[in-house]
């Protein structure tokens, strides 16, 4: 079966693009990648043939001060560009990344079926949730399902607004106003990280997180019998800034830290840093450096803390905005997390403290990392969607 996979450049959904590309490929299926030019030639390396997704660059009519502008009206542009290179592709299904609109646009406009990668839990809003992105739990009893009912419907105007302007931008391109929407949406998170809802879409599947490594290179772990902290600043625009720098400073083996602590910095890239001989810092492969660490510092993103969960560590979360806030405080009602905000070096003294002295984190992210246990096969998912 031969795949179009839809997805921007950031890499929280670029690289769970290409994760699919891969179990695809080991599948026996022929997938091929559309996203950014700066993924392009990684993708390729990982054996993954990839093109460049036209229409990324912002133009004069595109409007980014309006979120659902940027999103929809960029997105029937960027579908009606990609026709054509979807058309010589000839896929027999197309999966376009949850932000990435113009991949189901474009899908439409061919006459492809359909699915939407969700690279995090599933975001609709939900008559049995608050809104989402409130980072509350869900309310109980009479008080608690009044507030939630009440703070739906001051998010509500703001969805309906999206929808609107999302069937303006298909209208524009020769598409119906009613988004059909996707045939499956694959929910590519843990059953740790879902809510649960009592209108789950009937076409939602979770099927676990899509982790990809975008390096075999091995970060080292500096010497030493102390605990091992792995800190990964988010990559996302909306991420916590100077998570790196504060860490460093403050985060001392002997003095903020146990004696003979090690610290092991995994970033994307960035500034050169004077880093002490406790510290490493670069880029490595995040799955290999968990299997050594007793603790991670890391920004909301979902990529992150899935992994992270996976290998059974507990963290200190610093998010951003976004999910990030709604994320955080879910591994801290499950759990496995310590949540800061806004960063603080005491606070992260204190957090990191707490979570290394405290075993029941550890086990709590162990738990979360056994619910994948419960998940569909992805590969599996979308085969069914284009048999029907």
């Amino acid at each position: 079966m031969r795949v179009a996979v839809v997805a921007g450049p950031d890499p929280g959904h670029a690289f769970p693009a290409i994760a699919l590309c891969l179990r695809l490929a080991a599948a026996g299926d022929r997938p091929i990648l559309l996203t950014g030019t700066e993924w392009l030639d990684t993708a390729r390396a990982a054996g993954i043939e990839a093109v460049e997704l036209v229409g990324l660059d912002v133009t004069g009519d595109d409007d980014d001060t309006d979120a659902g502008a940027k999103i929809h009206q960029r997105a029937a542009r960027m579908a009606v560009l990609n026709v054509p290179v979807l058309h010589e592709l000839a896929p027999d299904l197309i999966v376009s990344d949850v932000i990435t609109v113009c991949g189901g646009m474009a899908a439409e406009l061919i006459g492809t079926p359909w699915v939407e990668l969700n690279p995090q839990p599933l975001y609709r809003p939900s008559r049995g949730l608050p809104p989402l992105g409130s980072g509350l739990a869900p309310g109980t009893g009479v008080r608690g399902r009044l507030r939630d009912a009440i703070l739906r419907a001051l998010t509500a105007r703001s969805w309906k607004e999206g929808e609107r302007q999302r069937s303006a931008a298909r209208v524009q391109i020769g598409l119906p106003a009613r988004d059909p929407g996707p045939v499956r949406r694959l929910i590519a998170t843990l059953p740790a990280l879902e809510v649960p809802r009592p209108d789950w879409p009937a076409e939602a599947v979770v099927v676990g997180p899509l982790h990809f490594e975008p390096t075999d290179a091995v970060l080292p772990v500096p010497p030493g019998d102390g605990p091992v902290i792995v800190v990964a600043p988010s990559t996302a625009a909306i991420g916590a800034q100077g998570v790196t720098e504060l860490v460093l400073e403050h985060l001392v083996p002997g003095h903020t830290l146990p004696a003979g602590s090690r610290v092991v910095i995994s970033r994307l890239g960035g500034e050169e840093l004077d880093v002490p001989p406790w510290a490493t810092v670069g880029l490595g492969r995040q799955d290999e450096l968990l299997t050594h660490a007793d603790l991670v510092i890391c920004g909301g993103g979902h990529g992150m803390l899935s992994k992270t969960l996976l290998a059974g560590v507990p963290m200190v979360v610093i998010p951003g905005g976004g999910d990030q806030w709604e994320l955080a405080n879910r591994v801290v009602r499950q759990g496995s997390a310590r949540l800061i905000r806004p960063l603080a070096v005491e606070a992260l003294v204190a957090e990191v403290g707490e979570v290394l002295s405290s075993p029941g984190y550890r086990e709590a992210a162990r738990r979360a990392g056994e619910s994948i246990a419960d998940v569909a096969d992805p590969v599996r998912v979308c085969h069914e969607s284009v048999a029907g």
